[in-house]
């Protein structure tokens, strides 16, 4: 199943997710798309649902899992 939510954030504009590839897309307020590999649906939608999206992206998905820009 894939979803995609937008969200309120001065850097990023929607987190999407395809469980099938267990890959977490985020579209950034620039139109850069990256997309990161491995991610549990859990933990993108705690990415998707956090009070500073860009905060927890910084402390709980940049570092912690592989990705690339499309």
């Amino acid at each position: 199943m894939s979803w995609s939510k937008s969200v309120y954030s001065s850097h990023v504009q929607s987190i999407g997710y395809d469980s099938d590839a267990r890959e977490m897309t985020v579209t950034w307020q620039n139109g850069k798309v990256s997309v990161y590999e491995d991610v549990p649906e859990e933990t993108a939608l705690q990415a998707a649902n956090a009070p500073s999206v860009g905060q927890f992206l910084h402390s709980e998905i940049k570092n912690s899992y592989r990705h690339r820009y499309v």
